[in-house]
């Protein structure tokens, strides 16, 4: 039917027609429904997870820019402790020094750290130190939330930041006291987790979501052709490695991970007061509602001026004559906008701009509207 009334029209017009058709083609397969991402970036595996290590540690070789030894008793005790491990009495020394800090060592263990391996560490002064910079940490063990020993820490530590100044003006830039040690620390002791001898896997949803687990799990039985994953529930899908399964256990995850498949998406604003940010999801919908946004605004300003008497005069006094100008603005212009229903995120963003309203009366809009039952989505305040 197209190509019979095609031929009837103008040569150019005919050309163009076929054009537009062919672009509406081309963009609906560059645009699909919904987008589709790979399993491992919606996923984690079980097991296979980092673990946090901390651990007290000293930095030494400070430029005067250390703790208070009198002050800070936890550094003086560490010291003397550390000096009598090396064969120093300092226990009934006067010790006076500024180039010591008690730290605090942290740093995350990679999951299958092997040992001797290396990982970062962050230090973070603890006591009345300035700043770290040009400091050297001491060998400091890091434990594990078991109490063991995982790994140890040793080495300069690098700092972002500096701070300067003298009697009258001080100068400081981003933050002195913490620091960082790149490839700081030795894995000492292994986490014992065998991947590949376990017989089911889960894996675990970053979004929990009903309808992105039953997807999963459909595309990982059509990609195997046999029913080895089922979710247990929104944020757990578990998958039975098959029999004799070329590579085992890591070899099916490196399969199934690079799987596409298109989540889902709760419909959600979510609003931080303290800053006045909202983010809307896209699947927000409102029902059809008229706004109307007014403030009461007094300004009042102060402009006092000097009444003075005029040259040569006899008699006369120099007086300061108050003038104050009030403004009220009760918003008369502000009118009803109505926002129709069932707008995509984009109409609805342009309604709420037309108001011409800022973030914070906003917040109070989107909360009003969702008491009015309006707001079909979740509104999360943080």
């Amino acid at each position: 039917m197209l190509r019979r009334i095609a031929r009837s029209w103008p040569p150019t017009l005919a050309a163009v027609l076929a054009a537009t058709v062919c672009a509406a083609c081309v963009l609906a397969v560059a645009n699909p429904a919904s987008a589709q991402v790979r399993i491992k970036d919606i996923t984690d595996v079980e097991g296979v997870r980092e673990n946090q290590l901390v651990g007290y540690g000293l930095v030494v070789g400070l430029n005067g820019t250390g703790d208070d030894i009198d002050g800070s008793v936890f550094t003086r005790e560490s010291l003397i402790g550390m000096l009598q491990r090396l064969g120093v009495n300092a226990r009934d020394e006067n010790l006076e020094t500024e180039n010591i800090a008690a730290v605090m060592v942290t740093a995350d263990l990679p999951p299958f750290a092997r040992q001797g391996t290396r990982i970062d560490v962050n230090v973070s002064a603890l006591g009345t130190a300035e700043s770290l910079r040009g400091g050297q940490l001491l060998v400091t063990p890091l434990l594990g939330a078991d109490g063991e020993v995982y790994a140890v820490a040793q080495g300069p530590v690098a700092t972002g930041g500096f701070q300067a100044g003298g009697q009258a003006q001080e100068v400081t830039k981003g933050v002195p006291t913490n620091g960082r040690i790149a490839n700081g620390a030795i894995v000492e002791r292994e986490v014992d987790f065998k991947l590949n001898s376990l017989k089911t896997v889960s894996l675990t949803l970053r979004n929990p979501d009903f309808t992105t687990a039953r997807r999963i799990g459909k595309a990982i039985n059509q990609f195997l052709g046999n029913e080895v994953a089922r979710p247990l529930d929104p944020s757990t899908v578990q998958m039975r490695v098959p029999q004799g399964y070329d590579g085992g256990t890591v070899g099916l995850i490196t399969d199934i991970e690079q799987l596409p498949v298109s989540p889902d998406q709760v419909a959600k604003v979510v609003i931080d007061e303290d800053t006045g940010t909202i983010v809307m999801g896209q699947k927000v919908r409102i029902s059809t509602v008229a706004i109307a946004q007014g403030n009461l605004t007094i300004r009042v300003t102060e402009t006092p001026q000097v009444s003075q008497p005029s040259p040569f005069a006899e008699q006369g006094q120099t007086e300061t004559v108050p003038r104050t100008d009030v403004q009220v603005d009760e918003g008369k212009e502000n009118k009803l906008a109505v926002v129709p229903q069932g707008v995509s995120l984009q109409q609805l963003v342009n309604g709420l701009n037309a108001l011409g309203v800022g973030p914070r009366d906003l917040i109070t809009i989107l909360q009003s509207i969702k008491a009015a039952g309006a707001l079909k989505a979740k509104l999360e305040v943080i």
